[in-house]
């Protein structure tokens, strides 16, 4: 999902903030706190420069063992609506064609068998019926759609993994630090519509990474991967990588009890796609260039890969694991109720308008002497 212009201290940025607070995406403790580069924090090393003029908008991106495999977000040129297959150096090779217009491509993973996956799972309205996943096996002119349906109620997602199994795993985007696991309940069909099942919750660390959205760029999932062993896996934020071991091949497992080693990955202009190198050895990232300053490019950058347990930071508000068994309420979810934060927000919310208030009667007060 593109996210237009950046966020700014001022009026514009106080009323997303409050508006914020309302919809219990922000615990108070974290309104008024302005982003900061993480300590030691380095970015990404150039890899190649995508130049095609129809890879502005790129939301999702695999390695292979001759380059690369990305998408757009939903785009309304029917040329950037394909699967693109890129060369080591970023430039186009092929692209495959969907049989249907896709609503809002996000993500992308590649099965152990080499079969790309394409998460069609963008909701910023949150008010689709069905979502899907587009399957290309190898050799395969076209993709094939399989659609699926939460169980709950719509939500916005842009992260897409692949269990041990092979099952397709959704993570949705959040807002309030905490996102969502859902996988499909029984075997995909092309011609049916297959229910999801909530599996479990993630608690995402809470960090001080500069990224053009500041504290609201650090509280959501725009990316997944799994390495190519299958023994970690790695969610992002448009400030962080995430990674957790996926020891015995139980992927909801390492993510909703494990605690992940984090990777800054500082001021990449709309930072939604993540994968891992073919050795498993770096992260490789790229933005999008779409709404960025004439003649930018998206550019792979590579970090890389954390390979010792490291304690996180602590999360922006506690939660006890979530067995895969079972979900909480989506309340921290952009959009969602306040849930059980009624209490504290209320407080946060009563002290914003107090400042407001404050600050409104003293500008008339200023005006009145004059």
């Amino acid at each position: 999902m593109r996210v237009r212009g950046r966020l700014t201290w001022g009026r514009p940025r106080a009323g997303a903030v409050l508006t914020a607070l309302l919809a219990g995406v922000l615990p108070p403790a974290v309104v008024l706190t302005p982003g900061a580069a993480t300590a030691g924090a380095a970015a990404g090393t150039p890899v190649c420069q995508v130049r095609d003029d129809r890879l502005r908008e790129i939301s999702g991106m695999v390695a292979t063992d001759d380059g690369y495999v990305v998408i757009n977000d939903g785009a309304d040129d029917e040329a950037h609506r394909r699967i693109f297959f890129l060369n080591q150096r970023c430039a186009v090779t092929r692209t495959v064609s969907f049989p249907s217009r896709p609503r809002d491509t996000e993500d992308l993973a590649i099965g152990r068998d080499g079969t790309v996956w394409v998460a069609d799972i963008g909701d910023n309205d949150r008010s689709r019926p069905t979502v899907g996943v587009w399957r290309l096996a190898p050799g395969a002119k076209q993709p094939v759609l399989h659609r699926m349906s939460y169980p709950d109620r719509p939500h916005d997602a842009e992260a897409l993994l692949l269990d041990g199994s092979g099952r397709p795993l959704i993570v949705t985007k959040g807002g309030g630090g905490t996102v969502y696991l859902y996988a499909p309940a029984t075997a995909l069909r092309p011609d049916a519509t297959t229910p999801l099942t909530a599996l479990g919750q993630v608690t995402v660390p809470s960090t001080t990474t500069s990224n053009p959205f500041s504290f609201l760029g650090r509280g959501v999932i725009t990316g997944a991967a799994s390495a190519p062993d299958g023994r970690r896996v790695v969610l992002r934020s448009y400030a962080d990588a995430f990674e957790y071991d996926v020891p015995d091949g139980d992927v909801v497992r390492a993510l909703t009890t494990g605690t992940p080693r984090i990777t800054p990955l500082p001021d990449e202009p709309q930072g939604e796609s993540i994968t891992y190198s073919r050795d498993g050895r770096s992260l490789l990232t790229v933005s999008e260039s779409a709404g960025q300053p004439a003649g930018t490019r998206s550019t792979i950058l590579r970090y890389p890969a954390t390979a010792t347990t490291a304690t996180a930071a602590p999360p922006t508000e506690s939660a006890d694991p979530v067995a895969p068994t079972a979900v909480r309420p989506a309340a921290g979810e952009v959009g969602g109720g306040v849930g059980g934060r009624t209490w504290p927000l209320a407080v946060g919310v009563g002290t914003l308008l107090v400042l407001l208030g404050l600050a409104g009667v003293l500008r008339w007060r200023h005006t009145a002497r004059r």
